[in-house]
């Protein structure tokens, strides 16, 4: 059965999923890249998002390459996208990535501002304007009988789980403290909303709690 699924969600230990001030030349705020340690160095990483060889093994790979397991499509808040805000300037921005996104199937990004779809190396974005429940019902179409993945940010899962629409959470709680940030559980119930099973992974560089309803 499919599932929608949040995957190696960074969060501090105080419970930040980004750092303060993010933009262009701080895509995940100041200091916010610190949540990530684990994360880079992994083989996955190395190899899809970056195109490299090599990289760490251990328990924080085996969470991030179970990450990209059976999933169908995406589901990213702008902000993940790219820094650019408002109406689109133009078409010229193609995000973070480079010419090689880690993704390889439909990739759902939540906008006010319209933007034609576009294809890059077996990925193709699509701007959704109709709001979050519209982006979903897209991206479960589109997977078929594979899951949907929540790429972020916080403010894109909250809205999620808010809705009661995530079934699957694995956040990585790195040992940082950020003091300030982007919250991604404050005022969130997670009981009330169904979330009663935790598992937990003690990787070489974060925590992983996985959470399922």
């Amino acid at each position: 059965m499919s599932k929608v699924r949040v995957n190696c969600f960074s969060i501090s230990l105080d419970g930040y999923g980004a750092g303060p001030k993010q933009s262009l030349e701080n895509p995940l705020g100041e200091r916010g890249p610190e949540l990530h340690n684990w994360f880079f160095p992994t083989r996955t990483v190395q190899k899809k998002v970056f195109s490299q060889e090599g990289g760490e093994t251990g328990v924080d790979n085996d969470m991030a390459e179970r990450s990209f397991e059976n999933v169908g499509a995406w589901i990213l808040g702008r902000n993940m996208f790219g820094p650019v805000r408002g109406d689109w300037p133009d078409e010229s921005w193609k995000g973070w990535w480079g010419d090689v996104p880690p993704y390889g199937c439909d990739v759902f990004v939540l906008t006010h501002y319209p933007r034609k779809s576009f294809a890059l190396a077996g990925t193709t974005f699509h701007f959704i304007t109709d709001g979050p429940l519209a982006a979903m019902e897209k991206a479960k179409a589109s997977a078929k009988d594979k899951d949907v993945r929540i790429g972020g940010g916080a403010s894109t899962i909250r809205q999620y789980l808010q809705a009661g629409l995530i079934d699957e959470m694995h956040l990585a709680v790195s040992p940082v403290i950020l003091g300030k940030g982007e919250p991604l559980l404050q005022g969130i119930d997670l009981s009330a909303l169904g979330f009663n099973s935790v598992k937990l992974f003690a990787g070489e560089a974060a925590s992983h709690f996985w959470l399922s309803r």
